[in-house]
């Protein structure tokens, strides 16, 4: 492998408390019991609309889908400011390049949010290319894969995504990436396994596999 594409919710950043409070404000007025990150993980699914039909069990309304969304980041924005990176995050990041290897970032957080807080973070310039979400949330990871990749004019075969979520997972097979999930994120460890790629408890252990 050349080139690591990297996730950043849940991956990179370790913000899973942020995503499980957000979550649990957000259906609190419904009067459903909070999760933990454990219950979270169990219920988590893709597209994000998905998940909340599931966790309402029942399919949402119109319009219900962009009030739920806007009233969770306004929470996360605000619980996000007690998360840090993983914690082998700046390590690994560092490793990848000593390799001589390259390293991109690709996330489905908007793009204006995304790429200052990285330059908080000072990780920024590690990253070849950083690409967030222009435009409505929720969907699915792949089509930005297939952009991101032809921006960075790499051979898909010489890619390793690595991300925290199915997916990430579903993204890399889409584009003829190889993909390795790491367990610190959203989704729980049997439904990563059950996606056939190498799972890992640590981003350490996740570029190994490149």
């Amino acid at each position: 492998m050349k080139h690591i594409v990297w996730d950043w919710n849940g991956t990179l950043f370790h913000d899973i408390d942020a995503v499980v409070g957000a979550t649990n404000r957000v259906f609190e007025p419904h009067g459903l019991a909070a999760y933990d990150a454990d219950g979270f993980r169990a219920v988590y699914t893709r597209p994000i609309w998905t998940f909340y039909e599931r966790i309402l069990g029942r399919a949402l309304d119109d319009g219900e889908w962009e009030r739920l969304d806007i009233a969770y980041h306004d929470h996360y924005h605000r619980l996000m400011t007690d998360c840090g990176l993983a914690a082998d995050a700046l390590s690994t990041l560092r490793a990848w390049d000593a390799t001589g290897g390259r390293q991109s970032l690709l996330s489905m957080w908007a793009h204006d949010r995304l790429v200052p807080t990285i330059a908080e973070f000072g990780i920024d310039h590690h990253f070849v290319r950083v690409d967030g979400l222009r435009s409505a949330a929720g969907g699915h990871k792949a089509e930005s894969m297939v952009s991101h990749i032809m921006a960075l004019g790499v051979d898909p075969a010489d890619v390793l995504v690595i991300g925290d979520s199915l997916d990430d997972a579903h993204a890399a097979q889409h584009v003829g990436a190889r993909a390795v999930l790491y367990t610190g994120g959203m989704t729980g460890r049997a439904d990563l396994h059950a996606f056939g790629v190498p799972v890992v408890d640590t981003l350490a252990d996740a570029i190994d596999h490149a």
